[in-house]
């Protein structure tokens, strides 16, 4: 059968048609890679800048990170797209060098939360102010993501360092990979790390962070957790855990509302110390704890400058309550000589005694010190050898604090009298919490990150050994990421946005934020600072000064900050400590 010469015109369109395919495919491809450059951005940007949703424009960095061993390297990177695109992925490689590898790298994408209240002033001079209200902050699983168009996602990385890994530059890659309608998206940057010799283990600077055990339906789907079960321990744990990945090494336990009471026949009390205990163990279990910090026995009686009472439980009809009593009523001395007695014994039976100290009440002030003052001495008649430590004020307390903090701004005013009590065998730490505002550092959502990590360079410029603040895990209100802030119904005043916890709830997770990973960078730098101060003290004061130079202002340019902690690890690697006049160059 002869062929049709519809046949040969049939061929010849479709070899046509397969040729030009090939060729359009090939074109498409680099049409692509340009459409990519063109249409999305994935930059370095240092971890220290918060990247805000509407940002376009970042300085031009080398994604280089000194570190030490014992700590970690972070890394931010910012994607942009003007298209939506789907499934964006992160993938990080275990950086290396020479065969040799550092610890196990995570990714993150930061999340973004809102603060519907603006901080109270004074307004600091550098208070980050978008228009949307909304701030980056928590670190979220790294779980394909959908990003809006024109919208600057945020992705963090980070990397342990081992303590026995060979000092040098290591070397990885971050990737991402996502699509578009049109296009698939594939971009790599490479990141080194120069390990340098030191190592940093456990941290020597006191840092407590008070959390809530009674929060959990916020891990819970929104459903109660009953107390003490099986639920509310494994959530507990969790916290702990997380506490000691960031270097929080006092855990503030309350024995007094964690034990269980029976009332006997007259004034004794059968008490309990099995739930302190189980919690003690967990976060001992953890690392968490160098010291348990025993919670307050005391309130306020009604208002803010009202005088303190304390809280013992009583018997009403077929349950116990806790109720306020003075100090002087006979009912509360009664309570408390057993009780005292009780947990001095419970804690040397544990083998605790020796790193427990006490609350007695919450931030004493002027015009109800008298009150104070009187509780403090019947306690210390009880538990002489037990430390009483207190967030204060006031410094008039007649010497019954043995473990002084004060608010950064009290450290401040009355600084010649801490660094008098840090001289002596007693200590004086700080606290921050809804205040300071103005220029102070703090740890609120509206402020640099390099402001929360320059807190503990304080620490070390101002001799303070330990620092305070109430809120790791204080969550409240319906959606912890919709609103970050709160205000007191009577007072008015303003829990500013980051002020109540620094980290964030999960489906029977616990997920920490930029703010926890910059405080955890200040512990270790005071650290280094602490080292550089046994080789040469004086050199290590000037360089905490180029960054402190007092209470309220502060080197805030990322690159300075960067080079003076280089200069830190160098010297801590033997490179030879400069003569004096050259110490401001």
């Amino acid at each position: 059968m002869k062929n049709s010469p519809y046949v040969y015109i049939i061929l010849m369109v479709f070899g046509i048609f397969v040729g030009l395919s090939g060729r359009c495919q090939q074109k498409l491809s680099s049409y692509s890679g340009n459409w990519v450059q063109s249409h999305t951005l994935f930059q370095y940007v240092d971890p220290l800048e918060k990247v805000f949703p509407g940002d376009k424009l970042f300085a031009d960095r080398e994604a280089l990170r000194n570190a030490v061993r014992g700590g970690h390297a972070n890394f931010q990177y910012v994607f942009r797209c003007n298209e939506p695109v789907d499934n964006l992925n992160i993938e990080v490689s275990t950086p290396a060098m020479e065969g040799k590898q550092l610890g196990k790298p995570s990714a993150g994408f930061i999340g973004f939360v809102h603060a519907g209240r603006e901080t109270p002033l004074p307004a600091p001079r550098d208070q980050l102010t978008p228009e949307s209200s909304f701030y980056p902050d928590p670190i979220l699983p790294a779980d394909p993501k959908e990003v809006p168009p024109n919208f600057s996602q945020p992705i963090w990385v980070n990397i342990p360092i081992p303590e026995n890994v060979e000092p040098g530059t290591y070397k990885g890659t971050v990737s991402i990979s996502g699509n578009t309608d049109t296009t698939k998206i594939s971009m790599e940057k490479e990141f080194s790390i120069k390990v340098y010799e030191p190592i940093v283990k456990e941290s020597s600077l006191w840092v407590t962070n008070w959390f809530s055990l009674n929060n959990w339906q916020y891990m819970n789907g929104g459903e109660s957790v009953e107390k003490y079960s099986e639920t509310y321990w494994n959530y507990t744990r969790k916290l702990a855990n997380m506490m000691d990945k960031y270097r929080q090494n006092v855990a503030l336990l309350s024995p007094l509302r964690l034990a269980e009471y029976t009332v006997k026949e007259g004034p004794e009390y059968s008490i309990d110390f099995s739930n302190f205990n189980k919690a003690v163990d967990i976060f001992m279990e953890a690392g968490v704890l160098g010291k348990i910090e025993g919670g307050h026995i005391g309130t306020r009686e009604s208002n803010w400058s009202s005088p303190f009472v304390v809280i013992v439980p009583v018997q009403k009809s077929d349950t116990l309550e806790l109720e306020k009593f003075s100090i002087s009523n006979d009912t509360a001395k009664v309570f408390y000589r057993q009780f005292f007695s009780e947990l001095m014994q419970n804690l040397e039976t544990k083998g605790w005694k020796d790193i427990y100290i006490q609350h007695l009440a919450d931030e004493p002030i002027a015009s109800n010190k008298d009150s104070y003052i009187e509780i403090a001495r019947f306690v210390k008649e009880l538990i002489p050898d037990i430390p009483i430590i207190e967030a204060c004020h006031t410094k008039e307390l007649n010497n019954t604090v043995d473990i002084w903090v004060p608010q950064l701004n009290f450290f401040a005013n009355d600084y010649e009298f801490y660094q008098k009590i840090n001289e002596s065998n007693d200590e004086a730490w700080f606290y921050t919490c809804l205040g300071p505002k103005g220029n102070f550092a703090n740890r609120f959502l509206d402020l640099p990150l390099l402001k929360t990590r320059i807190l503990h360079w304080i620490n070390f410029k101002y001799n303070s050994p330990g620092y305070l603040h109430w809120g790791f895990n204080q969550w409240r209100g319906e959606d912890v990421y919709q609103e970050t802030t709160a205000i007191n119904k009577e007072s008015g005043n303003v829990l500013p946005g980051g002020d109540a916890w620094i980290v964030y709830p999960g489906e029977g997770k616990i997920y920490p934020s930029i703010r926890l990973e910059a405080m955890r960078n200040g512990i270790v730098d005071y650290e280094l600072l602490k080292r550089l101060a046994e080789k040469d003290e004086a050199y290590a004061k000037e360089l905490s000064r180029q960054i402190v130079f007092n209470f309220t202002t502060y080197e805030m340019d990322l690159d300075e900050f960067r080079d003076i902690r280089r200069r830190v690890l160098e010297h801590l690697s033997g490179k030879p400590i400069p003569d004096k006049e050259e110490w401001g160059m």
